[in-house]
């Protein structure tokens, strides 16, 4: 008797604190254009990873110093590499254009940031943009410098807290001129 009550409580605990944990939902194309969301609404979103990306280049001898990243020995060649996990937060800090988003995951500079658009083959999520994708690594830039990443990182794409952002109201007015 007084296991299966245990089993219940414990049950509705778990209940419990699951409806409180965000429900993330991919960021794609539609919800965008469903929104309307302006730039500066969009720098109001909390943005989310959906798998791990891994950045790395190649680190020659006093080349550079290195601050966050980490340095590997792979196949006798010093590499520098970065990891940003899955459900990291990042924010909004370049738009460049209607369809492109600039997300940064880490503190301490906006030049630390990822371009992410929206895929047609993964739903027109916004996933991780490369200046370009050979023999399955992508060529992209990082805080300035020139970065690589294995193709597992292709479909990363943004994630967004639904629910918290639906309770957000934005009030928005359009001027329509004055007249003598």
């Amino acid at each position: 008797m007084k296991t299966s009550s245990a089993l219940f409580l414990a049950i509705c605990t778990l209940f419990i604190l699951s409806s409180c944990s965000p429900r993330l939902t991919p960021f794609t194309e539609k919800l965008y254009n469903e929104n309307g969301w302006t730039e500066r609404d969009l720098e109001k979103i909390q943005f989310y990873l959906s798998d791990d990306i891994v950045l790395y280049r190649d680190v020659r001898e006093g080349s550079s110093r290195i601050e966050d990243g980490k340095i590997r020995q792979v196949d006798g060649r010093k590499v520098e590499e970065i990891v940003i996990e899955k459900g990291t937060p990042g924010v909004l800090v370049y738009n460049p254009q209607n369809d492109r988003f600039g997300v940064s995951f880490e503190n301490g500079s906006d030049e630390r940031y990822l371009m992410f658009g929206p895929n047609p083959k993964s739903g027109n999520r916004y996933v991780l943009l490369a200046k370009e994708w050979k023999r399955n690594r992508g060529k992209l830039t990082y805080e300035g410098r020139t970065y690589y990443t294995n193709s597992e990182s292709a479909y990363a794409s943004l994630l967004v807290n639904l629910r918290k952002i639906k309770k957000t109201k934005v009030k928005r007015r359009t001027a329509e001129g004055r007249k003598l």
